[in-house]
């Protein structure tokens, strides 16, 4: 396949280089009509059996792209010629942020992994309002997160400004307090802070729908690491404030998941661990969440999706979208319409017309 050889010379290079030459491709092909439509017509494949609703909005297919891959927005065109049903763009802080200091990303080609402690660099929600916005004629999410310098006391002010102003560009907006990457952000997931954020959250949400006549659905974003009463405890604030729906999950800090192995001499490299070594950990996180809201809280599943099989896990465990990021690094363009070809397949095989009969079904 052309993808094999394009992967092994961007293997060769540093993780973020290569990742920047490829955002930069997608950026450019994204800009010309003729490159675009061509782009569309070799890898896109729809179908109308694919088609979801969700939190308000409707979808084309049920695959979405994760936040991380296009930070501040810049190729959503190029992206969205991959056959994406929704894009997630960022994570955006108030102001720009470098990030942790490098080495920051590391591939795990054994485990088809990534391991990455990047620390939200992003330009700022300035500079990305400051640029024009290209409709990429599909739902785009908007994810948002605290400031690494913002104290947890203060985090909801940054959460409410950033909604206020990424609104009127935004399909839906991520609330990002699961990254294990800014120091003490997974503390918002917590009793003690994520009942007054979900609930500045959603008033905010709802002050913003009365002053400009359009809602905009607002998503929490949780990690894979949870105990069970933390678990309760985000759900119980999540469902109490009227949020619209839940992104499991982000990445996670274990090592020892079962979707496979992460060998010893990446031991050193902290952070979130995504890829295959994520898929079952996230697919129980979805299933218990499921088990507690049942249709009152759509779910984003995410973590280890690359493949149809994949994606049907995390539907069958009570997912109505879902999201991959680092399959795109290993599966390349192509891989969302090998997706949704084997979604179509599953549909058949069950005699179903629609994504909504096979979700729940674990």
């Amino acid at each position: 396949m052309i993808y094999d050889a394009a992967r092994r010379a961007l293997f060769k290079l540093d993780p973020e280089r290569a990742h920047a030459l490829t955002l930069g491709a997608l950026r450019a092909a994204g800009a010309l009509p003729l490159t675009r439509i061509a782009l569309g017509r070799a890898l896109r494949f729809e179908d109308p059996r694919l088609k979801v609703e969700a939190f308000g909005l409707r979808f084309r297919n049920p695959l979405g792209l994760a936040a991380g891959y296009d930070k501040n927005g810049v190729a959503v065109r190029g992206l969205a010629s991959l056959g994406f049903g929704h894009l997630e763009i960022g994570t955006l802080t108030r102001g720009a942020q470098p990030g942790n200091p490098r080495p920051r990303l590391w591939r795990v080609p054994e485990a088809r992994a990534v391991i990455n402690r990047l620390g939200f660099p992003n330009d700022g929600v300035d500079a990305f309002l400051a640029r024009a916005w290209p409709d990429p004629g599909i739902p785009v999410g908007i994810n948002i997160g605290k400031s690494k310098d913002t104290p947890l006391s203060q985090a909801a002010d940054d959460y409410v400004a950033l909604l206020r102003r990424v609104a009127p560009r935004a399909s839906y907006v991520a609330i990002n307090i699961s990254s294990p990457n800014t120091p003490e952000l997974r503390q918002l997931q917590t009793r003690a802070y994520v009942a007054d954020l979900c609930g500045a959250i959603t008033r905010t949400r709802d002050t913003l729908a009365a002053e400009s006549g359009r809602r905009v659905p607002v998503l929490i974003k949780l990690a894979p690491d949870l105990e069970e009463g933390q678990l309760e405890d985000a759900l119980d604030a999540t469902l109490g404030a009227g949020m619209d729906g839940v992104i499991a999950t982000n990445t996670t800090l274990r090592r020892d998941a079962a979707g496979g192995f992460v060998p010893e001499r990446y031991t050193d490299c902290q952070g979130g661990l995504s890829g295959a070594p994520l898929r079952s950990l996230a697919t129980a996180m979805i299933q218990r969440i499921h088990a507690r809201t049942g249709p009152r809280l759509p779910i984003i599943g995410m973590g280890g999706v690359a493949s149809a099989e994949d994606a049907l896990e995390k539907i069958r465990a009570g997912a109505t979208l879902v999201q991959l990021y680092t399959g795109l690094i290993y599966g390349g363009p192509g891989l969302p319409a090998r997706i949704k070809r084997g979604l179509v397949s599953a549909l058949e095989r069950a005699g179903a017309d629609r994504m909504a009969a096979l979700t729940g079904l674990q």
